[in-house]
C-alpha cells in the first residue's frame, strides 16, 4: 500500500508546474483527477518538446500526466460547475495554477471552496504571489528564471544570461506544493480541518538560490562572478569547475588545490599555497589546469585522480550515461501504456518506499476520458 492510497486529488493545473506536483501525489498512491476544459484540455497537451506528439497530445504532456484520471468539465456552465462543486465536497486536496483573481470569478476561490468542504487542502501555485506589480505577469518559467537572476549564474564571464536549460522554475515550485500539501495532510489529522497552500514560481527559484543569494547579501552585495572559463560555479574558486582533456572532458569538485598538484605532479600548481588564492586567482589556476589536463584522455585522470580521493568525474551525455551499468542497476526506466496500447518509454519516480521502487504503468487519460464514469461514481 502506497501512502496516499485513499486521498484523492482535484487537479485544475495546466503546463508544468502543477501538473508535476500531481505526477509526485500520484506516484505515491493518492488518486488524480484532472479538471480539463472539454474537447481540448489543458494548455500541455498542445505544448511540445521537439515536436513530439502521441495520440493527440504531447509527448511532454504524457510524461508529466500519467496514472491520472481526466473530467472534462466547462467551469462557465452553471451545470459543469455544480457538478464540480459536488467532486470538491467529496475530495481530498484541490490544486490549481490560475493567475491571481481567475479562480473568485469562477467561483471557486479558496472561501468559497472552505465553504463547500472544510476539511479540504486548496494549493495554489501562482508565478509571482498574488500581491505586487508582477502579480498578474504569465508565471513562466524562461521568464523567471530571468527575472529571479538565476541565468547569471550559469556559463562562463564573458556569455550572455545563459538560462538552464529545463523547466527549473516549474520542477521545484511542483516539490515545494508537494510539500506543502503534504504538511497540511499531517495537520488535518491533527486539526481535522483544511488548509491553504500557497507557492510562486518567483519564491520557488528564489530559493533555490538561497546559498548564493545568502552570500551577496552578507558579503557587501558584490554580484556573483562566472569564471573565465568552465564555470561550475560562481562562488567557489579552483579546482572547480569542467576541463577539456585529450578525448573528452573532466570535472572537478572542491578540494585541496595543494593536494591535487601533488596528485597530478602538477608544478605550476605548488604555488598557489593560500586557499584565498583559489578563489582570488581562480582563472589564472584554472588556466593551469586546463593547460596540464589536455595531454592525457579522461580515462587515465580519472585513474589517477579517483585512486587518491579526489572528487572528480566523467561527462556524460544520455547515450553514454543511459547504457552504463550505474544507470541501469537504478531501474530508473519504465514503460507507461495508453489506451490505445502505445507505449512511452520513461523514467519512474525517484523516490523508494521500503526498499520498493515506485512505477506506474498507467498513461496519460484522453481529455474527458473518465468523466462519465466519476459522475456515476461520485453521483454527481
Amino acid at each position: 500500500m502506497r501512502p496516499l492510497e485513499g486521498i484523492l486529488v482535484l487537479e485544475f493545473c495546466q503546463f508544468m508546474a502543477g501538473p508535476s506536483a500531481g505526477l509526485r501525489l500520484a506516484d505515491l498512491g493518492a488518486r488524480v483527477i484532472k479538471i480539463e476544459r472539454p474537447k481540448y484540455g489543458e494548455g500541455c497537451r498542445q505544448i511540445a518538446i521537439k515536436n513530439l506528439f502521441v495520440d493527440g497530445s504531447s509527448l511532454v504532456f504524457h510524461t508529466v500526466n500519467r496514472n491520472k484520471e481526466s473530467y472534462a468539465a466547462n467551469l462557465k456552465d452553471a451545470d459543469d460547475l455544480s457538478r464540480v462543486k459536488k467532486l470538491i465536497e467529496q475530495a481530498d486536496v484541490m490544486t490549481h495554477n490560475f493567475r491571481p483573481g481567475v479562480m473568485e470569478k469562477i467561483g471557486l476561490d479558496y472561501l468559497t471552496v472552505q465553504n463547500i468542504n472544510p476539511k479540504i487542502i486548496y494549493a495554489a501555485v501562482t508565478g509571482y504571489g498574488t500581491k505586487g506589480p508582477w502579480a498578474k505577469k504569465p508565471g513562466q518559467d524562461l521568464l523567471v528564471q530571468c527575472m529571479s537572476g538565476l541565468v547569471n549564474l550559469t556559463g562562463n564571464k564573458d556569455n550572455e544570461p545563459v538560462p538552464m536549460g529545463l523547466a527549473t522554475a516549474d520542477l521545484v515550485t511542483g516539490t515545494h506544493l508537494v510539500h506543502g500539501v503534504l504538511a497540511a495532510i499531517i495537520k488535518r489529522g491533527k486539526t481535522q480541518k483544511g488548509s491553504l497552500v500557497e507557492v510562486s514560481l518567483l519564491e520557488s527559484i528564489l530559493d533555490f538560490q538561497f546559498e548564493v543569494i545568502t552570500t551577496y547579501l552578507n558579503d557587501g552585495n558584490k554580484l556573483p562572478e562566472r569564471a573565465k572559463q568552465g564555470s561550475a560555479h560562481a562562488y567557489l574558486g579552483a579546482p572547480y569547475g569542467v576541463y577539456k582533456t585529450k578525448d573528452g572532458y573532466l570535472s572537478l569538485a572542491m578540494g585541496s588545490l595543494i593536494n591535487l598538484a601533488k596528485v597530478l605532479e602538477c608544478k605550476d600548481l605548488e604555488a598557489f599555497t593560500d586557499s584565498n588564492s583559489w578563489f582570488e586567482r581562480r582563472d589564472e589556476i584554472m588556466d593551469i589546469l586546463r593547460t596540464f589536463l589536455v595531454n592525457k584522455n579522461t580515462s587515465d585522470w580519472l585513474l589517477i585522480l579517483e585512486a587518491a580521493g579526489i572528487w572528480c568525474s566523467d561527462v556524460y551525455d544520455y547515450k553514454t550515461l543511459l547504457n552504463h551499468d550505474a544507470y541501469k542497476v537504478l531501474g530508473m526506466d519504465q514503460k507507461i501504456r495508453l489506451h490505445t496500447g502505445e507505449a512511452i518509454h520513461t523514467t519512474r519516480c525517484p523516490i523508494r518506499l521500503n526498499d520498493e521502487k515506485l512505477y506506474a504503468s498507467k498513461g496519460a487519460p484522453k481529455v474527458g476520458q473518465d468523466t462519465e464514469a466519476i459522475i456515476e461514481e461520485f453521483k454527481l
